[in-house]
């Protein structure tokens, strides 16, 4: 074995091809093969999108689980454990199976060169094939035609949301990246679109390839029905269950295309409405909209983008706040600052400006420059507190913040992971 710790493993894999993303499947396919000749013997779902992906993912764990189906998930990236990134059963594998699964890739790929999450992708499926699973969940690393999860054939394809996010790989409009996102799709198999305008060119395909497609709003659809929810679709009477413990509005729409998946599915994977009901209760998911009580309370959600930061403002105006909202906010070098602050100018009262030890970190005066411009764009005379680092950045709106305010940490994974990691009151 290469290495003894598991930290070492990933440090070495983060080195080992001189790009940290080169889509394709070329590579990959040619390890796997030589890994493990023969196709998954389970069947896959896999989850593309924009946002939304991870909570899709919990959630159909979740309720798989519940029925007493035998589960693996694959997620990406993690918060604060590399381990996180793949479970069996709903727990995250150990250190050990995870350091034997990279020594077999490791063997297997020769002289060809693996980026790290190829690595961790060929890794997993190894692991799931050893594990045995009733069923396995993938979620799309980036994009989907070229990422490393679409090598696996798809039983079940579900596409969340459509938005603006990895321009640089996969195009500007949101048709060229629609139709990335599309290439899981698999001739036959159905798909399930968990966005209410979906672009054509995702019909086009499902019509091309002859897969029966569900929409969200056209087939299947959700609605309030105090103190819960309604789901109406195909094969049930209208169902009616608490809301889901993944907290925002937004989350309705994932466990309303959730549950057209499991009806999809249902003829291998029966599951009952108990099991819905105790899936979407159990499902947890680190860094949206994660609440931690004191005062000040703090609000964690790993939104980077535009369209995850719409959804974020409409989850703030269901929390309420009697004191001046704070915001710490830390992007990567290849996000819009303008798109992602934008949606919540109205609630931000005073903006924490930080970077993360991280080499793709967006600078702190580049981030701060993009919110003067924003603020002069939306005639507004924003409140900005730059920091020389994220951690700092933690402490300052933490030492300001009063009882009664709200400090909402996003902009990536990093920022809600340095909360998470050193909390906020010892920050």
């Amino acid at each position: 074995m290469r290495f003894d710790k598991l930290e070492d493993w990933l440090t070495w894999q983060e080195t080992l091809h001189p790009t940290v993303i080169d889509l394709g499947l070329e590579r990959v396919g040619r390890v796997w093969d030589r890994l493990r000749p023969a196709d998954p013997p389970f069947p896959i779902v896999t989850v593309a999108g924009t946002n939304g992906k991870g909570s899709t993912v919990a959630m159909l764990e979740a309720i798989y689980g519940a029925a007493g189906y035998r589960t693996a998930a694959y997620c990406s990236p993690h918060l604060l454990r590399y381990n996180e990134r793949i479970r069996l059963e709903g727990r995250e594998v150990a250190d050990e199976a995870l350091r034997d699964a990279f020594a077999r890739v490791d063997a297997a790929r020769g002289e060809e060169s693996l980026t790290y999450f190829e690595f961790g992708t060929l890794a997993a499926m190894d692991l799931f094939v050893r594990a045995q699973p009733d069923l396995a969940i993938l979620e799309v690393g980036l994009g989907g035609r070229l990422d490393a999860v679409n090598l696996f054939d798809t039983d079940l394809a579900i596409i969340t949301s459509i938005g603006r996010d990895h321009t640089a790989w996969l195009g500007e409009s949101l048709a060229e990246i629609a139709g990335e996102k599309a290439g899981i799709l698999r001739p036959g198999r159905p798909v399930v679109l968990g966005h209410r305008e979906p672009q054509p060119i995702l019909l086009e395909r499902a019509r091309t390839l002859d897969c029966p497609a569900w929409v969200l709003g056209r087939d299947f659809d959700w609605r309030e029905d105090p103190p819960g929810w309604q789901w109406r679709g195909p094969a049930y009477p209208p169902l009616n269950l608490l809301p889901p413990a993944l907290r925002g509005p937004i989350q309705f729409d994932n466990a309303a295309t959730v549950i057209m998946a499991t009806v999809c599915l249902r003829e291998r994977f029966p599951v009952s409405m108990v099991h819905l009901r105790q899936g979407f209760q159990r499902a947890r998911l680190p860094g949206r909209f994660q609440v931690l009580p004191g005062a000040p309370s703090w609000i964690l959600d790993v939104a980077h983008n535009g369209p995850a930061a719409q959804a974020l403002a409409a989850s703030l105006s269901t929390y309420p706040c009697p004191g001046r909202h704070h915001a710490v906010l830390g992007l990567l070098s290849d996000k819009e600052p303008a798109a992602v602050a934008g949606p919540l100018l109205e609630w931000v009262d005073c903006w924490h400006l930080g970077a993360a030890d991280n080499p793709r970190a967006l600078a702190v005066t580049e981030l701060a420059a993009a919110l003067r411009s924003l603020g002069r764009e939306k005639g507004r005379d924003l409140m900005l507190r730059p920091y020389a680092s994220l951690r700092e950045a933690i402490r300052g709106a933490h030492d300001q913040a009063l009882s009664g305010d709200c400090v909402l940490a996003y902009g990536s994974f990093t920022t809600v992971e340095a909360v998470l990691r050193t909390g906020p009151l010892s920050a």
